[in-house]
């Protein structure tokens, strides 16, 4: 029996995520700025840290998400289902968190949470923590699956942040 056959009909290997994540992006980009603080004492005197920190996030993002395209770059895939000649990476940016590519668009989005003062954005972004968290979770089981070395190496590796999650 070929690996081929033993993968999950189409739909069950994460298919309905990707479209749920795209869907989360897009209402991210287009959602409006609510409340408007722009005209507030508060929003003007707290410029120069916003912009440090929407850097500061959007560096790591990309950071993040560069490195961790480049490390998996013959086993990128959309789905969290695994390709079939992957192999467990943990070294690189993996070595620092298990899931990269989710940390990524988690520090943008937070970025442009304090960047914008948005509270819309802020209701999303932790739709999108809660969202990639269970994605994750689905990908680590399929992971385990075939690597049960993962399990060792998701107790010493963060999942999004390093050092804290």
């Amino acid at each position: 029996m070929t690996h081929k056959e033993n993968l999950p009909p189409k739909g069950r290997r994460g298919e309905y995520l990707v479209v749920l994540q795209f869907l989360l992006i897009a209402a991210f980009i287009l959602m409006p700025i609510l409340p408007d603080l722009r005209d507030t004492h508060f929003f003007h005197i707290s410029e120069l840290l916003r912009w440090a920190i929407l850097v500061f996030c959007w560096a790591a993002a990309m950071v993040m998400g560069g490195l961790g395209s480049h490390n998996i770059k013959e086993f990128l895939t959309p789905l969290p289902y695994p390709v079939d000649h992957n192999r467990l990476v943990t070294t690189g940016v993996y070595g620092i968190v298990r899931h990269p590519l989710y940390s990524s668009q988690l520090f943008a989005a937070f970025g442009w949470v304090v960047f914008t003062l948005s509270f819309s954005h802020l209701a999303l972004l932790v739709l999108a923590f809660l969202f990639f968290s269970f994605k994750a979770s689905k990908e680590e089981r399929w992971l385990v699956q075939r690597h049960p070395e993962y399990l060792d190496y998701a107790k010493k590796v963060r999942m999004f942040f390093p050092w804290i999650y």
